[in-house]
């Protein structure tokens, strides 16, 4: 049972799932929209939205701190840069997660993730 337990483990070790959570941040960042299971959706909000909001400072310890997080320039820079401004006057709520379907092979629950 999992009652008041903090979080998903996705069926992971602690690092896959760290990576795979980096990982699917730097491709919501670089194409704002994202197909993945409801899951791992879920999981990644939680992620993202806690970059969205040290990224709004705007500064070179929020560059430090999402880098610390993402380990990729590239996405850093634009969420830094280009997306977080866009965030400023609000307060969380970044993303948005819509269901699409059923995945054939295994009947997982499948999901859009996109930035609000």
């Amino acid at each position: 049972m999992r009652h008041k337990h903090g979080y998903r483990k996705l069926g992971r070790t602690s690092t896959h799932r760290a990576a795979l959570l980096r990982n699917l941040s730097i491709a919501l960042i670089k194409s704002g929209k994202i197909e993945t299971t409801l899951q791992k959706a879920k999981e990644l909000r939680r992620y993202f939205e806690k970059l969205i909001t040290t990224a709004r400072k705007g500064d070179s310890n929020a560059h430090r701190a999402v880098f610390a997080s993402l380990q990729d320039k590239e996405a850093t820079k634009k969420l830094v840069n280009e997306i977080a401004p866009n965030y400023v006057e609000r307060n969380g709520g970044y993303t948005r997660i819509i269901k699409t379907r059923i995945r054939r092979g295994d009947a997982a629950s499948m999901a859009f993730i996109e930035l609000v």
